[in-house]
């Protein structure tokens, strides 16, 4: 075979990648899809992009339910649906082997990353503090936001009220159920205001109109309006009866 034999077969090639190039860039012209104005669902855990072309927001902090409150409503047959999730990962039974994660049996108040024969995460063995009501309420939202580097790769739950159903089934986990709080003290009401509060110290400067029909006394300050001529019959300024003849 000669060269020009390995020439047409080497333009070949070359042409048919050229003619493919050209067919998938048309193709992605003509039928090129804009992305949705509202996804079609929601991912656990994913965090939203800001579309603002300026700096990204920082996250906005969730204001924690009142445990003292929501836990005692709340469901604990909803929860324990919840924790199925939580089972891919964990064994929730007493005294039962560490899986993927640590056994979660007495998990509400025992000290985090202390669990025997579990190899945790240096991020997760970075504090001790005790896991409660609060703490696990952010942690399950988002476990890899509350501590970054956990080996946990849950995405974790934005509903409130799963979160809230759920730990009230962790709740039961032990020997005896994890103490709820007291439901917090309600907030003192706001003060009023201080045009509704402070007496009226404004006094009037309208002169009060006597029941008699007389003209009420002038305003302090001002200066007194004569009165009109009174032209009726019964008025004090009215003409004499008589008057006096003219001469002829």
């Amino acid at each position: 075979m000669d060269s020009w034999e390995w020439n047409k077969i080497v333009g070949a090639i070359l042409g048919t990648c050229l003619f493919v190039l050209i067919v998938k860039l048309a193709s992605e012209s003509l039928f090129e899809v804009p992305p949705p104005a509202k996804p079609g669902y929601v991912v656990e855990g994913v965090q939203e992009a800001s579309t603002s072309t300026g700096a990204a927001a920082a996250p906005v902090e969730e204001a924690l339910p009142d445990f003292g409150t929501v836990l005692p409503t709340a469901s604990v047959s909803d929860g324990q649906q919840v924790a199925v999730r939580c089972q891919q990962c964990h064994n929730l039974q007493k005294d039962g082997p560490n899986e993927i994660g640590p056994n979660l049996w007495g998990i509400v108040g025992r000290a985090r990353a202390t669990h025997p024969g579990f190899d945790y995460s240096t991020a997760m063995m970075s504090s001790h503090e005790p896991w409660t009501y609060e703490l696990l309420f952010r942690y399950l939202k988002s476990p890899a936001t509350m501590v970054p580097g956990t080996k946990m790769s849950f995405a974790g739950l934005r509903s409130a009220t799963d979160r809230i159903n759920l730990l009230a089934y962790l709740r039961t986990l032990g020997d005896s159920p994890a103490p709820i709080p007291p439901p917090s003290p309600a907030k003192a009401a706001a003060p009023a205001t201080a045009t509704a509060a402070a007496p009226s110290t404004a006094k009037s400067t309208a002169a009060p109109t006597p029941s008699n029909g007389a003209p009420a006394p002038a305003a302090a300050g001002t200066k007194p309006t004569p009165a009109a001529p009174n032209t009726s019959t019964g008025g004090a300024t009215a003409n004499p009866a008589t008057t006096p003849a003219k001469p002829h």
